[in-house]
């Protein structure tokens, strides 16, 4: 059972209102970027946020995870159940992950509590997310070296209602950024 009691006490310290802000699109799309630099700028602004993303929790929490459906499934549960711990304990958490398909959003969902959820759609078409690939994963996927990778040979389905979007292809990720801080700002923020 949730002690909801705890969780609005350190609301009530903190100075906000506990919610995930869960950021999906294409690998590549601005995600990790904008999820760091928004927790930046909400920490700057006196918020007690975590930031996650796909790379940290596979080097320990997910480690042990490949990338089939089974093992995405089981990593978005884990992060899902993760995030909801930290916002019980009061905290934001920015999530930055592919969360692929509506199944897996749904999923997120359902274990966090759908009133706490946050969702924001970072779009860019896999042409200009391919542009952006430092580490050259899209290319070794076209090329058949990587298999089942989001966006080549994985399907990725579009958000049907995100909370919000941002539009990586005519946003900088600053003014990304400060858009999301204008529309979450109202959200988050508690008055003492």
């Amino acid at each position: 059972m949730i002690d909801t009691g705890y969780r609005e006490s350190m609301e009530k310290r903190f100075g906000q209102k506990a919610r995930v802000i869960w950021l999906t699109g294409l690998p590549c799309s601005g995600k990790t970027t904008i999820g760091s630099g928004l927790s930046e700028a909400l920490l700057e602004r006196g918020f007690f946020v975590r930031f996650l993303d796909g790379d940290a929790t596979r080097k320990g929490l997910c480690s042990n995870l490949g990338f089939s459906e089974d093992d995405r499934v089981e990593n978005i549960r884990r992060v899902a159940e993760i995030s909801k711990l930290f916002m019980e304990s009061g905290m934001i958490t920015i999530n930055a992950f592919i969360t692929p398909t509506e199944p897996l959003r749904r999923l997120a969902s359902e274990i966090i509590g759908r009133e706490n959820l946050i969702s924001i759609y970072v779009n860019a078409p896999v042409e200009v997310c391919e542009t952006r690939d430092v580490k050259g994963m899209y290319k070794k996927a076209r090329s058949g070296k990587i298999s089942d990778f989001t966006g080549v040979s994985a399907p990725f389905e579009v958000p049907a209602a995100p909370d919000f979007e941002v539009d990586t292809t005519t946003s900088s990720p600053e003014e990304s950024i400060n858009q999301l801080i204008e529309f979450l700002i109202p959200l988050i923020k508690r008055e003492l």
